[in-house]
C-alpha cells in the first residue's frame, strides 16, 4: 500500500498489484458458459457473494488490505442519510477502482434523448409500428431510440421510454448509466447481460433492472428489438398490496439476482458513460468486471412475467388496470407512480354482467403501451408486436369499434385470455413530450378510426336500446 500512494505514478503501481492478483482454480470466470449461470432470489435483499471463495472480507467493508490483492469499492444508489428502508449500496471487491481509465470524450448519442423541456406536446391518440431491425451492424447502445419522456436527468425527476433494436454484441465495450434506473422489456431475441456484479439472460416474457451506475454489456447472436423505461428519480420497487394482504401479484422470491463472477482481464475496453442524456466515452486496458466478490442490496436483477400471480374480479366490473402492476418507481407523493409497469397477462375472466375489455377512459396519467406478443384485447387489428401506442394525459380512449361491438354481443361464459398474448403498459404521472423521431416515423396516422365507427344507439325512449 505504501507504493500505491507514494509511488509517482499511482495507476500503474495499483496495475502491478492487479497483476499479481492470483485467482483459484473454479471461480466463476468469463469463460464459464451462459447456460450454467446461477442466481439468488429475492428482492431487495443483502446478498452476499463470491466468484472467488474468500475474498469477501470476514468483518468490516474496508480492510486495510483486501485478499487476494483486492481494492474495497462502493457502490452507493442513494443518499447516505437515506432512510434504512431507502438505503440501496453495495460494497465491490475488484482487481482495479473504476477511477482507472482515460478521460471521457463526448461520442455521437444518436438517437438518445434526456431533456424534454423543447419536445413535442401530443393530445391526439397516438400509434406506431415496431422499429425496423438495422442492416448495419449494430450494438445495444447504437440501436437505443428515445421516443418520449419528461423531466431531465440532471434533476433526478422524471423519465424516458427508449425502443431498442440490434443485430450486434456489444464487443469489448459496457455502458454505465449516470441518469437512471433502467427497466429492460425484451419483444424479440435473447440478451446475454454482462455486469460488474454478475450475469443473466433476460428473454421475451422476462424483464431485468439494472441499477443506476452500474457497468454492463448487452450480448445478443442476431435481431433483437424491445423497450427501456428509464427512471430518472426513485428506483424501480414491488408496488403496495394493501388490502390484497402480504402476498399475491410479484412476489418476491421470483426476482433472480446473479451472483458474482470475475473476468480479470487485461484488454482494451472502452467505456460508455450516459450523463444528462449525452454519450461520453472512455479507454482503459482492463475488463470493467473484475469483480471478485460483492455485498450489499443494490443489483441488477430478472423477473419471469409468467409468475405474475393475477388477481382479476370474480364477480363483476372490469378492475382498474393498478392491479396489474409488476413494478412502480414512485414520486414524493403516496400511490402516484413517475412510473408504474403493468402487464395484461393471460387469465380468467368470469365477470357477470359485465363490459369485459378495458372500459373507455380518460386518465390524469399518460399511457404508453407496448406489445410483446400476440394481440391486445382492446386493440385486435393493428397493435402490432415491437410497437407501441400512447394516450396523453385526459384523452380518451378504450376499445376500438370491432372489440366493442364483439364484446357487447359475446355470451358471458368463464373463458381464459390466450395465452399467447401479454401486453404492457409505462404509466406515469408526468405528461409525456415526444422526440423528433417519435413526432415523424413509424406512426400510424389513422389510428384514430379505429373508434369512428362506434355508432350512438342512445335512446331516452327506450331503456331496452343496446348495440345488438
Amino acid at each position: 500500500l505504501s507504493v500505491y500512494f507514494f509511488s509517482p505514478s499511482p495507476m500503474a503501481a495499483v496495475r502491478r498489484m492487479f497483476r499479481r492478483t492470483t485467482l483459484p482454480a473454479g471461480y466463476r470466470a468469463a469463460s464459464t458458459g451462459w447456460e450454467q449461470l446461477q442466481y439468488q432470489p429475492g428482492l431487495g435483499s443483502h446478498f452476499s457473494t463470491e466468484a472467488v471463495a474468500g475474498a469477501l472480507p470476514a468483518v468490516g467493508n474496508t480492510p486495510q488490505r483486501c485478499a487476494f490483492g483486492l481494492i474495497a469499492e462502493q457502490l452507493t444508489g442513494s443518499a447516505f442519510t437515506a432512510p434504512r428502508s431507502a438505503n440501496r449500496r453495495t460494497w465491490l471487491y475488484r482487481g482495479l477502482p473504476t477511477a482507472v481509465h482515460r478521460p471521457f470524450q463526448e461520442i455521437d448519442r444518436g438517437l438518445i434523448r434526456g431533456d424534454f423541456g423543447a419536445e413535442t406536446v401530443e393530445p391526439n391518440q397516438r400509434r406506431w409500428d415496431p422499429l425496423p431491425i438495422p442492416t448495419a451492424r449494430t450494438d445495444f447502445v447504437e440501436g437505443l431510440v428515445t421516443f418520449m419522456g419528461h423531466g431531465a436527468p440532471e434533476a433526478k425527476a422524471g423519465l424516458a421510454i427508449h425502443l431498442y433494436a440490434c443485430n450486434a454484441p456489444m464487443e469489448r465495450r459496457a455502458l454505465a448509466n449516470a441518469d437512471g434506473e433502467l427497466l429492460v422489456v425484451p419483444e424479440s431475441g435473447v440478451l446475454r447481460i454482462a455486469t460488474e456484479l454478475g450475469r443473466f439472460t433476460v428473454a421475451p416474457g422476462e424483464i431485468c433492472v439494472l441499477p443506476r451506475g452500474v457497468r454492463f454489456q448487452v450480448l445478443v447472436d442476431g435481431p433483437t428489438r424491445g423497450y427501456v423505461a428509464e427512471s430518472y428519480g426513485a428506483p424501480f420497487m414491488l408496488p403496495d398490496l394493501g388490502p390484497i394482504g402480504a402476498n399475491g401479484l410479484a412476489n418476491p422470491r421470483d426476482f433472480e439476482t446473479p451472483v458474482a463472477w470475475c473476468e480479470p482481464e487485461a484488454a482494451p475496453w472502452r467505456l460508455v458513460h450516459k450523463f444528462c442524456g449525452r454519450l461520453f466515452e472512455a479507454a482503459q486496458d482492463h475488463s470493467p468486471f473484475d469483480v471478485a466478490a460483492w455485498h450489499g442490496n443494490l443489483a441488477p436483477y430478472r423477473y419471469d412475467l409468467g409468475r405474475y400471480c393475477v388477481i382479476n374480479s370474480v364477480s363483476y366490473d372490469h378492475l382498474d388496470p393498478s392491479i396489474f402492476t409488476v413494478l412502480t418507481a414512485p414520486t414524493g407523493t403516496p400511490g402516484v407512480a413517475a412510473c408504474d409497469f403493468v402487464i395484461f397477462p393471460p387469465r380468467f375472466m368470469v365477470q357477470e354482467s359485465t363490459f369485459r375489455p378495458p372500459y373507455y377512459h380518460r386518465n390524469c396519467m399518460s399511457e404508453y403501451m407496448g406489445n410483446i406478443r400476440g394481440t391486445y384485447e382492446a386493440k385486435e387489428e393493428g397493435f402490432l408486436p415491437g410497437g407501441g401506442s400512447l394516450h396523453s394525459i385526459m384523452t380518451g380512449h378504450g376499445p376500438d369499434a370491432d372489440s366493442f361491438r364483439k364484446a357487447t354481443r359475446q355470451e358471458l361464459q368463464p373463458v381464459k385470455s390466450n395465452p399467447n398474448d401479454l401486453a404492457f403498459m409505462f404509466e406515469s404521472t408526468y405528461a409525456y413530450r415526444l422526440t423528433d423521431f417519435a413526432r415523424d416515423n413509424l406512426v400510424q396516422p389513422n389510428y384514430y378510426e379505429c373508434w369512428q365507427n362506434i355508432e350512438s344507439r342512445f335512446d331516452p325512449n327506450n331503456p331496452e336500446a343496446s348495440h345488438d
